[in-house]
């Protein structure tokens, strides 16, 4: 009786399993007199360490306790009758949960959307990537809710987030297995701005503080009496320091030791020590900078003594 090989109908197509579980094949074939069973994997023989083959008058067995992805090959049963043979290829695919996506890029920010990108994973865990499952999470509260799952590009907008709110985002990729064990986040966050638009920090430009000089308080019509020293005192202000100068009628008062002069914090005073009458008159105060000028002036009238 001629060798032939009765391969099942499911071992005709891609044999998957995943990892951990048990593979279990049967394979009957016929052939008289008893007929020689060979088997290679990939090319190679196959090391009866790891896979168990154990073969009958008229069936053959593959027995992996725990399927392991190293497992996964092109496996090739020949049997031989004298000088007859009758060969067939089993496909045998262990899969495993995918690697998450390589890197996640927030690519723009607008109103309340945000665009990410992300590449697929290195490691598809020997199947085909299915999808993937996008999540978002508040900085605040760094609480992750999934915003899209079976999801089959690799990029997408996220729309309806809340102004003011600052979010990172996840992916996971997935598989036949499932989904990835992590995701990957993105490096950095995006803002929703108030104002709707792409947020950027503001650039503060140097405020110019330069003013000219500004007199808050005037000088105000004074009685003295003589012999008891009067002041006289205003309030000045500007940017840079202004210079300040009394005047007496008009006239510049220097050096003059009957008079002293200071200024604290921009309040100028003017102390005429035991004025006579005769110091009586129009007494005005200038201040000046580099912007402008200002000028305050007073009546002082000196009284003689009771």
């Amino acid at each position: 009786e001629p060798p032939k090989i009765r391969l099942p109908r499911h071992l005709k197509q891609t044999y998957t399993r995943r990892v951990g579980e048990t593979v279990n094949l049967v394979i009957p074939f016929q052939g008289k007199p008893r007929a020689k069973v060979s088997w290679l994997k990939n090319g190679s023989p196959i090391d009866k360490n790891e896979i168990n083959i154990r073969s009958t008058e008229n069936d053959t067995i593959i027995f992996i306790r725990k399927a392991e992805r190293g497992h996964s090959g092109e496996y090739n049963m020949k049997v031989e009758v004298e000088n007859l043979e009758d060969k067939a290829t089993i496909d045998i695919q262990i899969v495993d949960r995918p690697g998450p996506p390589e890197v996640v890029t927030i690519e723009d920010v607008w109103g309340d959307n945000v665009n990410l990108s992300w590449k697929p994973p290195k490691d598809d865990g020997n199947a085909a990537i299915t999808g993937y499952t996008i999540q978002k999470a508040d900085k605040k509260s760094m609480e992750w809710f999934t915003v899209i799952e079976h999801y089959h590009r690799t990029s997408a907008t996220i729309n309806e987030l809340i102004i003011g709110n600052e979010y990172y985002f996840r992916v996971f990729a997935e598989n036949m297995c499932g989904l990835s064990e992590d995701a990957t986040m993105t490096k950095e966050s995006a803002l929703i701005a108030k104002d709707g638009k792409v947020y950027k920090y503001p650039i503060y430009e140097d405020f110019d503080f330069t003013e000219g000089p500004l007199f808050t308080q005037p000088l105000i019509n004074t009685y003295a009496v003589a012999g008891y020293n009067a002041t006289l005192n205003c309030s000045v202000r500007g940017n840079p320091k202004p210079k300040i100068t009394w005047f007496k009628n008009k006239v510049i008062i220097m050096n003059d030791p009957r008079y002293r002069m200071f200024s604290n914090q921009g309040v100028c005073t003017l102390e005429i020590r035991k004025p006579s009458p005769y110091d009586g008159g129009t007494y005005s105060c200038r201040a000046v900078n580099a912007l402008g000028e200002a000028e305050v002036d007073c009546k002082l009238e000196v009284k003689g003594k009771g």
